[in-house]
């Protein structure tokens, strides 16, 4: 009886060991995920020494390739390069289209969207926002011979970008309309051009530089009435908010020290291809 005695006690103990260290390794991996989970973006910028931000490369004023330099210049490049020293980081510039700019910031590739992205609260759920440091709205860019009314079009064919809200726009205020959608906004006017579609759709500014730096720009206008509102932010990945806060603090400054007017001066002003006055300042959220 003794040995079976101290053979069942052997076995509890066992068990015990087994129950506690299985419970350790419990703690250490949940402790491994919070850790994972709250990363601070950020500090790994900073530490990194670099910060990736996905910019436009065929959207100018926001973003383009400079033909001498063949670097991409812009807008938003002006922007990206102030959030970059502010943060006392090199800037790394990641071309991107209107629909892969949210997938590069989910994926990590990236780590901030300066691509002249509309806040709406559909990419709200999947992106945090920086209070707007752009605001636009969305026109018709159409045929010089074409109607002067958007409503004109209720009914016709207008191409739009991928993945921007003015392609849900058109869909929304006219249920009726054939939206043909392209990749970048030079392949939109190509279809203009070319007569597959009677319209094409963007934001205010995006259409006045394309239309002023084409060369057959005599053949073309920009219908007056505003199919949307747009706020443009930047788009930082959810829940960094010591990254999303440095960001909104940097644009803030941007504005009360009037850097934010000279950049917008320097690609919207009076001496600028694409002249409009500006009718919005940088607040704090």
């Amino acid at each position: 009886m003794a040995k079976v005695k101290a053979f069942t006690q052997t076995i509890s103990h066992s068990t015990t060991y087994q129950k506690l260290t299985l419970s350790a390794l419990v703690l250490a991996l949940s402790g491994l995920t919070s850790a994972v989970v709250h990363a601070d973006q950020l500090a790994d910028i900073q530490k990194a020494g670099v910060v990736k931000v996905a910019t436009f490369d065929a959207n100018p004023p926001f973003g383009s390739i400079d033909a001498k330099t063949h670097d991409i210049v812009g807008y938003d490049v002006d922007f990206a390069k102030a959030l970059a020293k502010s943060l006392g980081v090199k800037l790394e510039l990641v071309a991107t289209n209107p629909a892969n700019r949210i997938p590069l910031l989910q994926s990590g590739k990236v780590d901030l969207i300066v691509a002249d992205i509309t806040i709406t609260p559909e990419r709200a759920q999947v992106v945090d926002f920086s209070t707007p440091y752009f605001v636009t709205g969305q026109q018709f860019l159409v045929p010089v011979s074409g109607p002067d009314k958007l409503d004109d079009y209720a009914k016709g064919r207008v191409g739009a970008v991928k993945g921007t809200t003015g392609e849900q726009a058109l869909v929304q205020r006219y249920p009726s309309i054939r939206v043909l959608s392209y990749d970048d906004i030079p392949l939109a006017f190509t279809a203009l051009r070319n007569g597959n579609v009677q319209a094409i759709t963007q934001d205010s500014t995006i259409l006045a530089g394309l239309l002023a730096e084409a060369p057959d720009k005599a053949k073309f206008k920009i219908l007056p009435d505003l199919l949307s509102k747009e706020e443009i932010g930047v788009g930082v990945k959810k829940g960094e908010t010591s990254l999303l806060k440095a960001v909104n603090d940097e644009l803030v400054k941007l504005e009360q020290n009037g850097q934010a007017e000279q950049i917008y001066n320097a690609w919207f002003g009076p001496e600028s291809k694409t002249p409009q006055p500006r009718s919005f300042k940088i607040v704090a959220k």
